[in-house]
């Protein structure tokens, strides 16, 4: 593990104008931080090396910089192969019964959500639900179940019309 000794205040002193540096290189906050935070993780696995420089915050706009500029290329490169190649083939959206199931599992807690993807989209048994959760086996199966019952309660379809023989 990297030695931790002043990379705390490193980072705290030098965040916002390298972040600031980024974002003028890039013009996109987003890309900015995803770089940003990619030039500290490589500064923080070095830190033993990075700190012995006469100025590790220049080394760290070079690094952040390059990342940029090779996401930037990436794109870039992408760009052109959709040019050369075309559009892909459209890919038709979600129906309306995925999109009330997946609206559905939003207002389902985020414990029995994990263990319903984990048991009913990946298709995992209930012991390894158990495994990767971290929870005993009789938790995740209470789980699913409060889960299960939650999703149908939310995606029960009330007919508002009037029945046609009353």
């Amino acid at each position: 593990m990297p030695d931790v000794d002043g990379f705390d205040e490193f980072y705290r002193g030098s965040r916002q104008r390298l972040l600031g540096f980024v974002y003028v290189l890039t013009g996109n906050l987003a890309e900015a931080q995803d770089a940003v935070q990619e030039a500290y993780i490589r500064a923080w696995q070095r830190w033993s090396t990075v700190r012995g420089y006469d100025d590790p915050e220049a080394w760290l706009r070079v690094v952040a910089s390059r990342i940029a500029v090779s996401r930037w290329r990436s794109l870039r490169s992408r760009a052109r192969a959709y040019l050369r190649h075309g559009a892909e083939d459209s890919v038709p959206g979600p129906n309306t019964d995925t999109v009330e199931v997946v609206a559905a599992l939003r207002r389902l807690p985020e414990e029995q959500r994990v263990a319903i993807a984990l048991y009913y989209l990946v298709g995992m048994p209930v012991a390894e639900v158990a495994r990767q959760t971290e929870a005993p086996v009789g938790t995740v199966k209470a789980r699913l179940s409060r889960g299960r019952a939650a999703l149908a309660e939310l995606l029960t379809v009330v007919d508002l019309e009037e029945p046609a023989d009353a």
